[in-house]
């Protein structure tokens, strides 16, 4: 058996067993299966942006031509170096392909397999488990001492420390999808900048579900580029009794969310299948808007505009008086950025 146990899998994926050529990841966490698959990548391929090197194949490719995925794992690279083939399997069964490889591996190349949650008798589960050449990673829910470590992690990561009542209160906000989980810890942290600590105040303020607050109109206006709608919508939630920090959190959890959505995008996916996998998933009444974002902006511009929104949500809690103009004029700024081209 190559199932791997839970305790061993990021031992593992810092350093893949070379005689296991073949990973199949899995499981109904999707944000911790595309975490690791993404970690397996870095640790198995020089450069993920060379097509000689890193290929990636659709399930539905191999369902059509079978032989395709031995034949790329024996494939050499152009330049030389080390070579990876990405299949994600989708709803589509491609355990025939993916037998015919585990019988003639090689060393040369991993393959990595990104599916969703498999039963046991599951036909490519059953196949990698048997296999002396196939590990197989599960990928579950994140558990209460899972979390901790995560939330750990992040603080020490952005010199931050957290306050018991806060990190109680963070812990049942978290769980079922380890990439949801540690963006909105990440945001929280964003949030905190120029604290030493972060505060029960602070969760209640990022981490709650802004999209059920209202804000989304004046967020999304803001990263489509949509600038008189800016002024309407924000507007909007300030007469409903929107806070401004309230308001510039929901823009550094969408400003987040865009940014995962965009990586999926560039890494292959269609924007509307990046969408459909948000943390949470966008509603279908906000996927126009969602949408021109994903088109208007790039991976890194995204990164400047969590810095930027970091640094208004600092500049509101040092000078209140002023927080109204400063959450407005950031929000108008970054819809006259969206629509610029580049990097």
């Amino acid at each position: 058996m190559t199932a791997i146990k839970a305790f061993d899998i990021d031992k593992f994926i810092a350093k893949p067993d070379p005689g296991m050529p073949i990973v199949l990841v899995y499981g109904p966490d999707a944000g911790l299966v595309r975490e690791r698959v993404d970690a397996l990548v870095k640790a198995s391929v020089d450069d993920p942006s060379d097509p000689f090197s890193f290929v990636r194949i659709e399930g539905e490719d191999l369902t059509a031509n079978p032989s395709r995925l031995v034949e790329e794992a024996h494939t050499v690279p152009l330049f030389g170096g080390r070579r990876a083939v990405l299949v994600r399997a989708g709803a589509r069964n491609i355990a025939g392909a993916v037998e015919i490889v585990i019988n003639a591996p090689s060393k040369e190349c991993r393959i990595i397999i990104e599916a969703g949650d498999l039963r046991k008798t599951a036909p490519l589960r059953a196949l990698c488990e048997k296999a002396k050449a196939a590990a197989a990673l599960p990928c579950y829910v994140d558990n209460a001492r899972d979390l901790e470590r995560l939330i750990d992690d992040e603080m020490r990561a952005s010199n931050l420390t957290i306050a018991p009542d806060a990190r109680a209160a963070l812990s049942a906000l978290l769980g079922g999808d380890r990439l949801a989980s540690r963006n909105e810890i990440r945001k929280l942290a964003l949030y905190a900048r120029g604290q030493q600590r972060v505060e029960l105040a602070d969760v209640m303020a990022v981490v709650a579900d802004a999209s059920a607050l209202g804000f989304d109109g004046v967020v999304d206006a803001a990263f489509a580029g949509r600038t008189p709608d800016v002024e309407i919508e924000f507007g909007k939630a300030r007469a409903g009794g929107s806070s401004p920090a309230a308001i510039i959190s929901a823009a550094i959890r969408q400003v987040a969310n865009l940014h995962k959505m965009k990586l999926a995008v560039d890494a292959g996916d269609s924007i509307e299948f990046a969408m459909k996998r948000g943390a949470p998933p966008v509603h279908f009444t906000r996927e126009k808007l969602v949408g021109e974002a994903l088109r208007h902006w790039a991976p890194a511009r995204l990164l400047r505009v969590m810095e930027q929104l970091a640094e208004a949500s600092l500049e509101m809690r040092r000078n209140a008086p002023l927080a109204d103009a400063i959450a407005h004029r950031t929000l108008l700024i970054i819809s006259q950025g969206a629509r610029r081209r580049g990097n």
